[in-house]
């Protein structure tokens, strides 16, 4: 074997050994381009992911030269490239040498720092079988063609990549259908122990007050009911957000069936057709539930309303109520009525969310989450 084969199977080896230990998707392919950066001649790199929409993603890059790393690598993440255009069209199969890049041509003519020699790059599009994911750009100072040695190279580097990436998401895909069969679980154990128990304590508590005929033991009856009563919707609710029965039935059934479950009434307006991935999906439900039991507990209004806007590239919802209304100062802290939660929540799912309160003149919510 020749030494420069023996160094780059070396390489391929520790890179291998080093991706399988990682469970998370940028860590591991950071971590995987650094040690390739290092033991190649290539000395700097990017990764894009690629949506089936073709809007791309920077997601990792090393040792970026101060040309494209100024402005969180903005000169990288704007302007188009052949590599992601024949990418899109489905005609990049293999590792490619790139003769015109029209970011680092874009970089170059503004003269706005040191490129560190880099003029043109190598590429390879990011796939696990017939699944694509996005590509891996390299390149080095002063280099125009890349060997076939170097491209073959690439490729080996990609296909390990895109087979980790496939193994990270297949792995977060069984643990959410385990973490969502721990919730039904949990929602009927709750619903058959719990929930039985409170109903069985409001009845009795029910049956108490109407045999006695002394007014303080009535009273008292009166009390145990309605705070059993109270738990009792407590509990209900918790098993709505463990289960969020009528989500399989549209999201805005869900939203309205669990505000009729809170006793509130909930008007909606939709723009759009509602086709967004199962993790938008539930995230906006869970932030609907948050913002409906705000509304029961604090707004004082029965009546909550949802506007869903939902376009090709991201999804907007506004709950509004004319409630009471708050203040957000150093006293109220945002977890106090479950916003910190909510902007947790938006934030996982990659989107935004923000809100807008007065005393006395109601809350509106508006969250922003792409797709």
């Amino acid at each position: 074997m020749h030494p420069t084969e023996f160094l780059n199977v070396r390489l391929l080896k520790e890179i291998a050994e080093f991706i399988n230990e990682e469970t998370e998707i940028e860590t591991m392919l950071s971590g995987a381009l650094r040690k390739f950066l290092q033991g190649t001649n290539f000395e700097t790199g990017w990764i894009f992911f690629i949506s089936d929409k073709g809007k791309q993603e920077l997601i990792v890059s090393g040792n970026l030269p101060e040309a494209l790393a100024q402005n969180g690598c903005s000169q990288l993440k704007n302007g188009g490239c052949w590599c992601v255009s024949k990418y899109r069209e489905g005609k990049l199969e293999k590792a490619s040498n790139i003769i015109e890049c029209q970011r680092i041509e874009n970089v170059l003519a503004a003269k706005i720092g040191d490129n560190g020699g880099i003029t043109h790059h190598a590429t390879v599009p990011l796939q696990s079988g017939q699944e694509r994911f996005g590509l891996v750009n390299v390149a080095s100072p002063n280099t125009v063609i890349y060997s076939k040695g170097e491209l073959e190279l690439l490729e080996s580097l990609a296909f390990q990549l895109g087979s980790a990436i496939k193994r990270i998401l297949l792995t977060k895909q069984e643990q959410e259908i385990a973490l969502l069969q721990e919730r039904n679980r949990l929602a009927k154990d709750l619903h058959d122990s719990v929930n039985q128990l409170l109903f069985s304590v409001t009845l009795t508590a029910r049956g108490g007050a109407e045999m006695t005929a002394q007014a303080e033991i009535k009273e008292t009856f009166k009390e145990i009911q309605n705070l059993s009563q109270q738990a009792l919707n407590e509990m209900r609710a918790l098993i709505w957000q463990l289960r969020p029965s009528g989500l399989e039935s549209g999201l805005l059934e869900a939203i309205k069936g669990y505000g009729e479950m809170l006793g509130l009434s909930v008007h909606s307006n939709v723009s759009g057709v509602i086709n967004v991935p199962s993790r938008v999906e539930e995230a906006l439900f869970r932030i609907s539930q948050e913002a409906l039991n705000n509304i029961r507990k604090h707004a004082g209004v029965t009546v909550a309303e949802i506007y869903l806007n939902v376009t090709q590239s991201d999804v907007l919802l506004v709950i509004k109520d004319d409630g009471h209304g708050f203040l957000i100062n150093h006293e109220i802290r945002l977890s106090s009525m479950g916003l910190q939660s909510m902007k947790d929540r938006a934030k996982n799912a990659g989107g935004s969310i923000d809100w807008d309160s007065e005393i006395g003149r109601g809350t509106e919510i508006l969250v922003r989450i792409p797709y």
